[in-house]
């Protein structure tokens, strides 16, 4: 392998998901290793990365500034734009000014050997076939800016083709790391001194599906979750269909699993799920959460929700807002649905307007806050256990941290917490989308 001349400074800017900040995890451990210094991607470098997201419209525009950005910064650097949107839309990428290279998710891996053989001009693109990726890119350890919690990306790609969605033919077929490289990793992360894993992936309720003997995730946590008694263990996004009973007793056989499921919807009418490709029905998702919130004592469920898909009329979103009513969610997330080239979606009709998109998106983070509120609430008076950040609230100044079931709590004191501990806070007060307390029976 040839090895820079100089040291090379680095500018890195993530956009997207936790998988996303897991691949440039190991994209900046690759060029550290070969001497190179990473620098903050607002500073002077010879070299800008930025791994773009293409899950919506807004997501392809923050990348386009992103570039700009960086152009201005240094104009005579080497732009390389990576990931998602790089895989899928690498052309319209290549011929954008100042861009160096396009780099398409099949080969981040090998991005520091593609920079470093590459003529700095014209643009050149190097990305493969968007559904034969079957590289595993992963880092031992992922720590996002200013938190204390570990993001450990166990599953990559998706196979399930819903007709809205860009991610199979950006990231390619679900594939998972290997169970001893799951076991290994966690121990680094804990060796790390990590109070918190979270276990991460685009499709994570397929983790093993692709082994041969077939695995599951269930399987996984078994042989996890006892290995690390003292460590947290969250779950990022599950499908409702991949929700079983065994997930489900897992709650209650391991501490250290923290009762919070982030649960997609999408709809709660079923015409529209049907159109989405989707694979079940508004009652399907009832019976799981509420299976879920009757066997997991204090669990969050988290609902993805999106609006204006094609198709969507009054009684559509009324279908979804009531069943989001009357769930024992505690938050939502919601997302105006946006066109993606390439999908099948694009064809449906009729459309919906974006006045429209944003009146009921309007309607249901109304609503989410007032979840969030009734759930929260519920914990007043009670202790619960918060992994304290290591950065300090931006409003208060006081410290902060997220408890088991992901509710973000602040110490009202001025006391002085060192970060990256797990201690217990007796919960006071609710204010503006969090809760308050003191440490122990404070």
């Amino acid at each position: 392998m040839a090895t820079p001349q100089k040291v090379f400074r680095i500018g890195i800017s993530t956009l997207g998901c936790k998988v996303n900040q897991c691949d440039t995890a190991a994209i900046a451990k690759d060029f550290e290793e070969q001497g190179c210094e990473i620098v903050p991607f607002n500073a002077p470098a010879d070299i800008y990365i930025i791994n773009t997201c293409t899950v919506t419209a807004y997501a392809d525009a923050q990348a386009r500034q992103l570039i700009r950005r960086a152009n201005r910064a240094n104009p005579a650097a080497r732009i390389v734009v990576t990931g998602c949107l790089a895989q899928t839309r690498p052309d319209d990428i290549a011929l954008l000014d100042a861009v160096s290279l396009v780099i398409g998710n099949d080969q981040k891996h090998n991005l520091f050997n593609i920079l470093n053989h590459s003529d700095p001009s014209p643009a050149r693109i190097v990305a493969g076939d968007r559904l034969s990726q079957n590289r595993f890119l992963a880092a031992p350890a992922c720590r996002i800016s200013g938190r204390t919690r570990a993001f450990f990306k166990i599953q990559d790609g998706c196979d399930s083709f819903c007709s809205y969605c860009i991610v199979p033919f950006a990231r390619g077929r679900s594939r998972s790391l290997e169970p001893d490289a799951v076991l290994k990793g966690a121990c680094e992360f804990e060796q790390a001194g990590f109070q918190e894993i979270v276990l991460t992936g685009i499709h994570l309720g397929r983790y093993g599906h692709d082994f041969f003997p077939r695995r599951d995730l269930p399987d996984l946590l078994k042989a996890l979750l006892p290995q690390h008694p003292n460590v947290r263990f969250r779950l990022s996004s599950i499908e409702p269909n991949e929700i079983s009973d065994d997930l489900i007793g897992l709650f209650s056989h391991y501490a250290n699993l923290c009762p919070h499921l982030h649960i997609p919807l999408q709809s709660g009418d079923g015409n529209i799920l049907g159109r989405m490709k989707r694979t079940y029905s508004p009652s399907d998702y009832r019976l799981v959460v509420e299976k879920v919130t009757a066997a997991v004592p204090d669990v969050a469920v988290g609902v993805d929700v999106m609006v204006g898909f094609p198709g969507e009329d009054e009684r559509a979103f009324y279908n979804t807002l009531s069943l989001l009513e009357e769930l024992p969610v505690a938050y939502l997330h919601v997302f105006p649905y946006s066109e993606r080239l390439g999908t099948e979606a694009v064809s449906l009709k009729p459309k919906v307007s974006d006045k429209i998109k944003k009146e009921r998106a309007a309607v249901l983070r109304k609503l989410s806050d007032q979840k969030r509120e009734a759930f929260s609430r519920r914990f007043i008076g009670g202790i619960l256990p918060v992994l304290m950040e290591q950065t300090k609230d931006k409003k208060t100044g006081l410290s902060r941290g997220f408890s088991h079931n992901y509710l973000p709590v602040v110490l009202d004191c001025f006391q002085a917490f060192r970060g990256n501990r797990i201690v217990d806070v007796r919960i006071q007060h609710y204010e503006a989308g969090k809760l308050f307390g003191s440490r122990g029976n404070g």
